[in-house]
């Protein structure tokens, strides 16, 4: 039996759900068990960033913040789960009003993480929750050192081609896998 270890973009996982499938709530210790199918689960990386928070919060900043600690809260108390925080920055207004937020230091804690349990040889597989082709560096450091990359990602225009093609497996999120790994209550 194989170990796999599962690094989890929230970001992404946060969009694909939003725009694709109504944002339901998962299980994430079932979202996981679907990504490493039979194998052993080594370790979970989970990657997300808090809400901003302006000078002065506004009531909704502060309730996105209080909902989202939480959330990286429970995360934390899944069996082998590791969560890494980057940082939300504000980078102005978009053409239609609304701000533009980018994510800080999410992209390169993956890569590092994903380099050091390769050279640790504490995976198989490496299971990459994501669509960003920032990540390939890793991807090839990985397939180098003979682990199998199993590339998880969402529809088809939500994941660059590049990292498509540089994974050795490939498993796309679902309606049905979304069903089957829905929180209960």
């Amino acid at each position: 039996m194989s170990k796999v270890a599962v690094f989890i973009d929230g970001g992404y996982l946060a969009n694909i759900l939003k725009h694709h499938f109504s944002e339901p709530r998962l299980d994430y210790a079932k979202l996981v068990k679907w990504i490493c199918e039979d194998d052993e689960l080594f370790r979970t990386y989970y990657y997300d960033c808090l809400p901003y928070q302006s000078s002065v919060p506004s009531d909704e900043e502060r309730q996105m913040l209080s909902r989202k600690q939480r959330f990286l809260t429970a995360l934390k108390r899944l069996d082998r789960f590791t969560v890494r925080e980057g940082r939300l920055e504000y980078r102005g207004i978009a053409d239609d009003g609304t701000p533009v937020f980018q994510q800080k230091r999410v992209d390169l804690q993956i890569g590092l993480d994903i380099a050091t349990v390769v050279t640790a040889s504490r995976a198989d597989i490496v299971a990459i929750l994501s669509g960003d082709s920032d990540l390939l560096p890793a991807v090839e450091m990985a397939k180098n050192n003979g682990v199998i990359v199993r590339l998880v990602h969402g529809p088809r225009v939500t994941y660059h081609n590049d990292l498509w093609d540089a994974a050795d497996e490939r498993k796309q999120i679902s309606s049905e896998v979304i069903a089957r790994c829905r929180r209960d209550r």
